[in-house]
């Protein structure tokens, strides 16, 4: 795992939401990734609330972006 450079909780949460606009269907999977990774290093609840929406966000791509398997017709 990439070690992640010492950022505030401001500059981690403005990383959670670039994320959350740039990413597209071919880096989502980074993308979340790297955001939960911002998301662990928080220090305190307070902030991990305040990236909620944008994890919740990001999380939602990934399902709506995630190849569909096709179900056998009965």
């Amino acid at each position: 795992m990439k070690q992640l450079p010492m950022l505030s909780a401001d500059d981690k949460l403005a990383e959670i939401r670039r994320l959350y606009f740039k990413t597209t269907r071919q880096t989502i999977e980074r993308d979340i990734a790297k955001a939960i990774d911002l998301l662990k290093s928080m220090a305190s609840e307070e902030e991990r609330e305040r990236a909620t929406a944008f994890m919740d966000g990001l999380a939602e791509m990934r399902r709506d972006w995630k190849p569909r398997k096709a179900r056998p017709r009965p």
